[in-house]
């Protein structure tokens, strides 16, 4: 496995945010093996990667892996689809545009030791575009002011800066099981002004491990999240008011809360994973806490042979048959077929009127309109 750099691209936003979290994140071993969905995201660039160079009539053999699937060659195909438009979009400002796939890039000359890997670079004149794939099916990614996406920029303006005289930065995240993607772009001027102010002097923080710990959306993936007394601190702040009835808080208060609620609820769970474990695995006490035996569930000694008795016995209706669920159903059959076969079988009710915030992209429903369709539905 390649070794990862300390201020790296993908976790620019939690560095560049909380300055000392990663040389915080040091103290923590590194885990052993990578998770499925790590291993999943990695079989899926593969795919990918190999289905672009045959597009672009360059040499590959097609990777194998488990992780391959009908859902995962329908949304590497969709992501070459786009990826090859942009391409074309290239040729009409540049006849012949520079195309590079999981390209390494060096950003070092702005973040010390610094690099990650572009999926896909498209150089054309005065315009770089920088287009990132995105498998996995957590949380959309905005492009607008995404570190990661500009310092891979920064990257691709290091290898080409010198060659083309390029003036605009657009990039792209692409990702397709969350049927999403984002695109934004920024002058090279602009961009060089957000590293003169923002990343050179945070990035400087971060490598000496000094600065002033934030918790936020950052910590997420941070090794030390469980344990970390900023973050602590303040959903801890937050918890006090728990102890005041709804009633009693102001609308600012309430509307501080469900801002972090999610996060709150997170935490809550990260530290009691954090506190199962030390205890299960290494033996740790925890005041006013202990290990028990957890409920379970009886189960037959061996199916076969209850049946067989249960038969004997003279009960005849013992198994259960129902139809497999529709997401189930699209990944056995692929998409095209399933929309073929049963699109005019399945419908999407109304789903329940939910409070979120106001980034989410989904769109408002007037509460008049809400009271309505919730006594429509009693």
């Amino acid at each position: 496995m390649g070794r990862h750099a300390l201020l790296s691209a993908s976790s620019s936003k939690r560095w560049l945010n909380c300055t000392p979290s990663a040389r915080l994140e040091e103290q923590f071993a590194e885990e052993t093996g990578n998770s499925v969905y790590a291993e999943e995201g990695t079989a899926a660039h593969a795919l990918a990667e190999h289905k672009l160079k045959r597009c672009l009539k360059r040499r590959s053999k097609r990777p194998v892996s488990d992780y391959q699937c009908d859902e995962m060659e329908e949304c590497t195909d969709g992501y070459v689809a786009y990826a090859m438009e942009q391409v074309e979009l290239a040729r009409q400002e540049c006849k012949d545009p520079v195309v590079l796939i999981e390209q390494r890039l060096d950003y070092s000359a702005y973040v010390p030791e610094g690099f990650g890997t572009g999926d896909l670079l498209i150089v054309a004149n005065r315009v770089l575009t920088v287009v990132d794939l995105k498998y996995g099916k957590g949380v959309a990614v905005d492009a607008e002011w995404n570190p990661q996406m500009m310092l891979y920029g920064l990257g691709a303006l290091e290898l080409f800066g010198a060659i083309y005289d390029i003036e605009t930065v657009r990039m792209a995240i692409y990702q397709p099981r969350l049927e999403s993607v984002s695109t934004w772009e920024i002058s090279v001027s602009d961009l060089m002004e957000w590293v003169d102010k923002e990343l050179k002097p945070r990035a400087a923080l971060a490598i000496a491990g000094e600065g002033e710990f934030r918790s936020g959306s950052w910590c997420r993936f941070c090794k030390a999240k469980n344990t970390c007394r900023a973050r602590a601190e303040e959903f801890l702040r937050l918890a006090q008011m728990e102890f005041k009835t709804p009633a009693l808080l102001t609308d600012d208060e309430v509307a501080e809360v469900l801002k972090v609620a999610d996060e709150l609820a997170r935490w809550s769970a990260d530290v009691y994973a954090y506190a199962q474990d030390e205890a299960v695995s290494k033996g740790k006490k925890w005041a006013g806490f202990k290990l028990v035996e957890g409920r379970s569930c009886r189960k037959y000694t061996d199916e076969e042979e209850a049946a067989e008795a249960a038969v004997a016995a003279g009960y005849a209706d013992i198994y259960k048959r129902s139809l497999i669920g529709i997401t189930e159903m699209e990944k056995l059959m692929g998409k095209r077929k399933f929309a073929e076969v049963l699109g005019k079988l399945v419908y999407k009710p109304q789903g329940k009127i939910t409070l979120v915030p106001e980034s989410d992209k989904r769109q408002e429903v007037m509460a008049a309109t809400a009271e309505a369709d919730f006594k429509e539905e009693e």
